[in-house]
């Protein structure tokens, strides 16, 4: 199947783009990278009247890195983020995690911002946004505002956007210098959306292998409805980095309720989700390139 017919829209600046939502409003849809939004108008899941077009906004397509955090723009694809050494000296978690988003033409051409906007809760970066605290820059017809991301995501394939809104840019938060990051996810095929992957951040104590752990976060693709961190630290603090992970299962068991589908039953992503984060938990601590 095609897409239904639209209106294509190609704003030059974020004002007019701002502008062009305004004037089309539910009936419109931001076209960035299209990897999520194009095979949807294909199978005519949604139909929409207008789609504005930001590939030729000037100024969406930047990587900047502060202090405090990496900033992505709405047009930065993955495989620019993936390959930004800037941006993965100071958070390795973003390129461990990209390399995961299905395969390298999708990569080429998918954007990061576009798959947080998606808000597919089978998709790595939105779980990346809330394990590092993300805040969303968001621009409308009404002035811009920030969300946290604990707070950006309201369901499965919905966010605090209204359809007038442009999320802009991303900024993700970096960790301590006693951080370390890991991702790690299981498919049924390479490329595939994970049965289920999660991502670790572990604050070590410690050097070499007399270090502890000092506390311990997780968060989740495809056993969660929406992305969550969970705290790891009361099945892990104190442990040492050559430790078992026990405790994960019961942690799990109570914090995350994944849905069956053909593919896996619930307590097998359960399952699957706890053998991760110990897997994943082992080699944020132990692995000098995790």
């Amino acid at each position: 199947m095609k897409p239904a017919p639209f209106v294509h829209h190609a704003p030059r600046t974020l004002d007019e783009a701002v502008a062009a939502l305004a004037e089309v409003g539910h009936d419109g849809k931001v076209l960035a990278g299209g990897q999520s939004l194009i095979p949807v108008l294909n199978m005519r899941l949604a139909q929409p009247a207008h789609l504005v077009d930001i590939n030729r906004v000037a100024g969406l397509d930047t990587v900047t890195v502060t202090d405090g955090h990496v900033r992505v723009g709405a047009t930065v694809r993955h495989a620019a983020l993936q390959k930004n050494d800037e941006a993965y000296a100071v958070l390795p978690l973003l390129r461990q995690a990209l390399r995961n988003v299905a395969h390298p033409a999708i990569r080429n051409r998918g954007t990061t911002v576009g798959s947080i906007a998606h808000a597919d809760a089978a998709g790595e970066m939105p779980s990346i946004a809330v394990l590092t605290d993300a805040v969303m820059e968001i621009v409308g017809p009404g002035g811009r505002r920030e969300v946290a991301a604990g707070d950006f995501f309201e369901g499965p394939l919905q966010t605090v956007l209204e359809a007038d809104e442009l999320l802009e840019a991303v900024r993700f938060g970096r960790f301590g210098s006693t951080t370390r990051t890991a991702f790690i996810e299981s498919a049924r095929r390479h490329g595939d959306y994970a049965l289920a992957g999660v991502g670790v951040a572990v604050d070590l104590e410690g050097q070499g292998r007399d270090a502890i752990v000092r506390s311990a976060r997780a968060a989740y693709v495809s056993v969660t409805d929406i992305p969550v961190v969970i705290d790891l630290s009361e099945a892990v603090v104190g442990q040492s980095i050559s430790s078992r992970w026990d405790g994960i299962d019961d942690l799990l068991q109570a914090g995350i309720a994944p849905e069956a589908d053909i593919h896996a039953t619930s307590e097998y992503r359960r399952m699957l989700a706890a053998e991760l984060t110990r897997r994943a938990l082992t080699i944020a601590t132990t692995e000098e390139d995790a």
